[in-house]
């Protein structure tokens, strides 16, 4: 088979992916790297089919297919910045030995982009840390730019979803001796595991949510009990910080959580994306 042969079938069986999804509405997209190269592709069963144009822009299949066993899957959107959610679950409020008072209003904080971690890459425990938390949650990943949006115009900015895992250092949260600012309790390295692909076309309203802790259940909700859904912390966040393209917001986390270890795994699963596996070292 020639090079031109290869691309040709390639481009075919990328149309025939697109067709396939088109029909069921839900699409799957995924940024990874193959050999010195970093793409987005489509995602159907085991084959990525990668395009040119950006995930946000014109996305022209190129010819080229690839086995996802074969590349490395990234965390599949780069955002300028990423907003999360404290307190956007009753099952977590009341998580605690006492009940803490819901949120009037929704509670955002910063991660540094630099806290991302790629699926299947290690959640890597500061040496002076002592109590350091998974909290799985949904992301959602901006599609287009929102300045000052209403709740009913918020939902068209949503271009789809994926998994997060906001790591958290409970100590440096809300110890003894707390930090002022949760600048490294959320944000040291490693402690943004995000992935493994972006899902378009899903209802993120009722979603099931879970971590497991070396194959045991630690969390299990569902994004239908936030307390407050997604047109409405992109409404309030827009009126203050403008959201671009690829910006993400961690939703919140329910029930709760414990302690991970050197050695352990953990894996945050949302309905319709998929698994999202880091080891702890």
């Amino acid at each position: 088979m020639t090079r031109r042969e290869a691309m040709a079938g390639g481009a075919a069986l990328a149309a025939a992916m697109a067709r396939a999804q088109e029909q069921s509405g839900v699409r799957r997209y995924a940024r990874f790297r193959a050999g010195e190269r970093t793409a987005y592709g489509l995602v159907a069963g085991e084959t990525v089919a990668e395009f040119d144009g950006g995930l946000f822009g014109a996305r022209r299949p190129n010819g080229k297919t690839h086995r996802l066993s074969a590349v490395e899957l990234l965390y599949p959107v780069e955002p300028s910045k990423v907003l999360a959610l404290a307190r956007n679950y009753r099952s977590h409020l009341n998580s605690g030995a006492a009940p803490a008072p819901e949120p009037k209003r929704p509670e955002f904080f910063y991660k540094p982009p630099a806290s991302l971690q790629h699926p299947g890459k290690p959640i890597v425990l500061p040496p002076d840390s002592t109590d350091v938390h998974y909290e799985c949650e949904m992301v959602v990943v901006i599609g287009k730019r929102a300045h000052n949006v209403t709740k009913a115009e918020a939902a068209s900015h949503v271009f789809g979803i994926t998994a997060g895992n906001d790591v958290s250092e409970r100590q440096w949260q809300g110890g003894p001796d707390k930090d002022i600012q949760w600048w490294r309790a959320k944000g040291s390295d490693t402690f943004g595991p995000m992935g493994p692909y972006i899902v378009t076309g899903l209802d993120y309203a009722k979603l099931a949510i879970q971590t497991r802790l070396n194959g045991k259940v630690m969390q299990k909700d569902s994004t239908g009990m936030l307390i407050f859904d997604v047109p409405s912390m992109i409404s309030f966040a827009s009126r203050y910080v403008t959201l671009e393209p690829g910006d993400v917001i961690f939703t919140g986390t329910p029930g709760r959580t414990t302690a991970m270890k050197k050695g352990d795994t953990v894996e945050v699963e949302l309905e319709g994306v998929g698994v999202l596996r880091n080891p702890v070292a």
